[in-house]
């Protein structure tokens, strides 16, 4: 069974910059797929970005694009997010996913079998 353990969320100033990270355990193997997803209240759950943890490739939702970079270390076996930029309408629940199914053609139809419990990322002065 996967199990995903986020933590980095915190307040942050405009314009700040934040990681987050997401500790993997349980996976099988390393034909997966990690990601990010955020939620707004009253919103429902989108996603940020993705990588391959075999191969590394990654992909990004457009509006996160040259602000926020997701990577991972095979090591730790741990996922990252890092933030840069922050703006008020960054604010959110962020979500560490894992997926072991085949990617869709489309980001942003993507939806992830295991989820984290989230962690809370607030951008204000």
């Amino acid at each position: 069974q996967v199990h995903l353990v986020e933590s980095g969320g915190g307040l942050v100033q405009p314009g700040g910059s934040l990681r987050l990270s997401c500790k993997v355990t349980g996976r099988p193997g390393n034909r997966y797929t990690m990601g990010w997803f955020r939620q707004t209240p009253g919103k429902g759950r989108n996603v940020l970005a993705s990588i391959r943890w075999d191969s590394g490739t990654t992909d990004y939702v457009d509006y996160v694009k040259g602000r926020f970079t997701i990577s991972r270390d095979d090591v730790e076996n741990t996922v990252y997010l890092q933030m840069n930029g922050l703006e008020p309408e960054d604010t959110a629940v962020y979500f560490c996913t894992a997926d072991f199914k085949p990617m869709p053609n489309n980001l942003e139809s993507w939806w992830p079998n295991y989820w984290g419990q989230g962690t809370q990322v607030t951008v204000s002065s």
